[in-house]
Parts: structure tokens; C-alpha cells; sequence
């Protein structure tokens, strides 16, 4: 069967934009959201057959998708292709309990709430609406509903955290105990209001994110959760033929798969081309109504460029890698020197070739040692 098998869906739309964010967002316009549905679904109908008849994952996200005006949201929601795995991207002063009843009905069975954090001082320097209790309510209305996989996002790095700041947002997180916790370093980039804003606490938060990151893993682990990608953790399933509660979609990613991706900024990766639609909400519609694909750039990415890739995102993982197509990529003596560093492991087959993961140790230094090992 071929076609690929995982498709990002991108709803830009936001009560507001948060200083820190670099995502392709759009701030209110309700008036434009049905029509914006509508030009996704006209994209969707041009490039279905780059999907596979039986598409694996669907994700939707922002922006913040459960801002999108509720009937073109169920509209979208509905016309969408099946798969095993449907998440949306929620923030949590938006799920009300009619909200997510929405999404249940509309076979979405995975939710990413974005808590970012449970400490208000810390959620107004982020310019966030929702607080603590928000967070909470959200939570429950999504459990009420009947959702059984909920990931939860936080950010750590934040001016003006505290590592007891740090212990509270976990403490939070693991007494709500959802299925999937996504952690990420704060990334402020250069040029935004918000590095203008807390430069001088932003350069001071990165010399404690190495040991944030460190009690991250170190809680979470602790708390039973796998820690399977840099930033993600997922419970382990309670019987041994469980669900497997990895984001799934995520995994695609990570593991090099062919993705479709279809709203203004979205990125797609099939056979060897990488396309990113335009960012800007009138070229895309006025090219979609006229039943022509919207302005794109095109990427051709050779076999070097996807090996590399390869690596990277593999190297994020907890599962190990295997290096057939991608060993012109590691630098061979480099692979030999972290290895009696203890910091990558290697499965050496005459039948299957070469596996490689990066130790415990290896993963907490990440990026570092990945760099190291690139050709």
C-alpha cells in the first residue's frame, strides 16, 4: 500500500499570541474561520491521493484548534480521513464540557492540553490565559467526556522559575496523572517582544536548563513513566497487550516517515520533497476557491540531507536505530570514542548490521553527542 500514512491538519487561530511563540498564528478573525475550513478541505480533496488508503495518524494543530469557531471545527473534524490515532491540540480555558463532547464525537481519541504551567506568576510572564484551576477543569471535562489518553504539555526554562517552581509544575502534572507528558526547554527566539522583554532572565535560565532537564527525567521516570523521546514521556500500559500511549504521530516524525500536512505553514515530506505551504491566510484561500494548490516552496531533500535527518530525530529516541542508509551520515571514529565514553550503545549483526542508541547519560547530554557523531 503505498501513500502516506500520517496527516498534520494546521488551524492557526488564537485568542492571542503569546510573546514566546514562533508558530503561524492568527488572532481572532471568526468571521474567516469557516472559510478557512473550507480551503483546508479543498487542499485535503487536491492531495489525497499522497495519502494511503488507510492513514495511521491525524493531528491537529495551531494555533490553538479548539478556538476554531465550533461548527467549522466539527465540520473539519468530521470530513477528516479515519485512523487509529486522532489527537487535537486543546488550550484549557477553551474545553468546556460541550467542547469536548465535540471531539468525542467527532472520533478524535487523543487530546494535547496545553498546560505549560501551574504556577500563575509563571503563566502570566508566559502570557497565558488559562490558570491553575482552568487547567484542572479542562482536565476533567476531557475525562468526563471519556478521553483516555491525555497529554499534557509544560515548559521549563521560564523567567522567574525556581527549581521548587520546577517540583510544584511536576507535582501538578503527575496528581492529574495523564497518559502522555510532553516537557520542553522554553525557546524564546531572537527578535520576539517576549526575549526583548526577559533577555537578561532568559540568558540566566539557561545555564539551570541542563539540571531542569535532568529533574524532569528524574521525576517522571520515577513516577513510572517512559521516557522515550527527549522530551516526551508516556505511561507504561497496565496489561502486557496495553495501548502503546506514544504520541504516534510524533513517532512518524522521528522515525523519518512520509507526512502530509495541509493549512497556511504546513510542512509535508513525501518521496524525497519537502513543501511548506504559505504562511499568509488570503493567498492560501483565494488559491484553494480557485481550485489551485496555494504558493508553496519547494525543498528537494538527497539522500545525505534524509540520512543526517534520520539520525537526528532517531537519536531521540529510546528504541535504537538501525544505521542501514544512514551510515554514510555517522562519522565512524566519533561513534567509536562515545562509545567507550558510554554514551552511545552499539548492536553489531553480520545479518542485520549495525544498531546504535544513545545511553541514559548519552541522552541527557542529547544534542551534544548527536552532533558529535554526524558526518
Amino acid at each position: 500500500m503505498s501513500g502516506a500514512r500520517h496527516l498534520y491538519v494546521h488551524l492557526p487561530f488564537c485568542a492571542h499570541r503569546c510573546g514566546y511563540c514562533d508558530f503561524v498564528t492568527l488572532v481572532g478573525r471568526s468571521e474567516q474561520h469557516g472559510g478557512y475550513v473550507d480551503a483546508l478541505l479543498a487542499e485535503l480533496r487536491l492531495e489525497r491521493e499522497l495519502l494511503a488508503t488507510e492513514v495511521e495518524t491525524v493531528f491537529v494543530g495551531g494555533g490553538t484548534p479548539t478556538f476554531t469557531e465550533p461548527h467549522a471545527l466539527a465540520r473539519l473534524l468530521s470530513s477528516l480521513p479515519d485512523a487509529e490515532e486522532k489527537t487535537v491540540e486543546a488550550n484549557p480555558e477553551t474545553v468546556t464540557p460541550g467542547l469536548a463532547a465535540l471531539l468525542q464525537e467527532q472520533g478524535v481519541n487523543r487530546v494535547s492540553l496545553g498546560a505549560q504551567s501551574f504556577r500563575p506568576h509563571l503563566l502570566a510572564t508566559l502570557e497565558r490565559v488559562a490558570q491553575p484551576d482552568t487547567v484542572r477543569r479542562a482536565f476533567y471535562h476531557l475525562r468526563d467526556a471519556g478521553f483516555d489518553n491525555i497529554s499534557l504539555d509544560l515548559i521549563y526554562g521560564i523567567p522567574g522559575q525556581t527549581a521548587s517552581d520546577l517540583d510544584a509544575d511536576l507535582d501538578a502534572a503527575l496528581a492529574l496523572g495523564p497518559e502522555h507528558l510532553s516537557c520542553y526547554e522554553l525557546e524564546a527566539k531572537p527578535g520576539t517582544r517576549f526575549t526583548h522583554a526577559h533577555g537578561a532572565e532568559l540568558a540566566l535560565q539557561a545555564d539551570a536548563m541542563e539540571m531542569y532537564f535532568e529533574v524532569v527525567v528524574e521525576r517522571l521516570t520515577g513516577a513510572g513513566y517512559r521516557w522515550y523521546e527527549t522530551a516526551n514521556f508516556c505511561r507504561a500500559p497496565s496489561l502486557p497487550h496495553g495501548p502503546d500511549l506514544r504520541s504516534q504521530h510524533n513517532l512518524a516524525y522521528w522515525r523519518g516517515r512520509d507526512y502530509l500536512g495541509v493549512g497556511i505553514g504546513a510542512v509535508s515530506t513525501i518521496d524525497g520533497t519537502r513543501w511548506t505551504n504559505t504562511p499568509r491566510l488570503a493567498p492560501y484561500i483565494a488559491a484553494l476557491g480557485s481550485g489551485e494548490r496555494p504558493p508553496r516552496e519547494h525543498e528537494p531533500l538527497p539522500d545525505a540531507t534524509r540520512a543526517r535527518e534520520r539520525l537526528m530525530l532517531g537519536l531521540r529516541l529510546d528504541e535504537p536505530l538501525e544505521l542501514v542508509g544512514s551510515s554514510d551520515a555517522v562519522d565512524a571514529d566519533a561513534l567509536a570514542r562515545m562509545e567507550r565514553l558510554g554514551l552511545v550503545r552499539v548492536r553489531r549483526s553480520s545479518s542485520v548490521g549495525a544498531h546504535i542508541a544513545l545511553t541514559p547519560r548519552g541522552r541527557l547530554l542529547g544534542g551534544g553527542v548527536t552532533a558529535e557523531l554526524l558526518a
